[in-house]
């Protein structure tokens, strides 16, 4: 059966449990299409049949509970444990190989990041849990990259309506270079929001330096 199809008839049979429990799953590393599944749920949303809003904190909460199992077993259980067993969930020696090369790579930040690139955001949380980060952080990032990573994908429905899957093929191609840029423009807002308060004390620190240069003993 076509992927779109199925998620189709998942929708028409078990409505918004679909968002949760799916995304659940497929943070633990079991096989679930969850960006075509978030994007087909914010375009039923556009088309009035679901409501967009518990569409969002579905799939907020179930992603967020699943890298949150999966930080656990790999707090509690270690790499071995993971090695041993992960081939049930798919967490194959080359795959698990493959995250620690890019938590290598980019270090915690790989948690947020990795939502968005295919076949990492299954192993972050199990590579948090193992590395023993603390929960805070591993919350801070995770859960922030979760919020980012659902908004994203069930926007693309909600806004894009009949052109959805145009628009989520050239996002699920480049979503990395996507997620890079909406970063850079919330910095760039951020520091425009907050010029008022920031330049004073930028021109403050240059006087001091240039006042004490002048007052050197030559």
């Amino acid at each position: 059966m076509e992927l779109l199809k199925w998620v189709q008839l998942l929708f028409s049979e078990y409505g918004y449990a679909v968002l949760f429990i799916g995304l659940l799953l497929e943070c633990i590393a079991l096989p679930f299409p969850g960006e075509t599944t978030m994007s087909y749920a914010g375009y039923l949303s556009y088309a009035g049949k679901l409501d967009f809003w518990g569409l969002l904190v579905l799939a907020f909460v179930g992603t967020t509970i699943g890298i949150t199992i999966t930080y656990l077993i790999g707090l509690k259980a270690g790499l071995p444990f993971i090695k041993r067993y992960g081939k049930w969930v798919l967490l194959t020696d080359h795959k698990i190989e493959r995250a620690q090369k890019w938590f290598n790579k980019y270090g915690n930040g790989l948690i947020f990041i990795g939502y968005f690139i295919p076949g990492v955001r299954h192993f972050t949380g199990y590579f948090a849990g193992i590395i023993s980060l603390p929960f805070r952080k591993f919350a801070l990032y995770a859960y922030s990259g979760a919020a980012l990573w659902v908004t994203l994908f069930l926007s693309i429905g909600k806004i894009f309506g009949p052109q959805w899957k145009s628009v989520f093929h050239l996002v699920e191609k480049y979503s990395f270079w996507v997620v890079g840029g909406i970063i850079l423009v919330a910095v760039l807002l951020l520091l425009y929001r907050s010029r008022n308060k920031f330049l004073p004390l930028l021109l403050k620190t240059e006087r001091k330096k240039k006042v004490k240069h002048v007052s050197k003993p030559r």
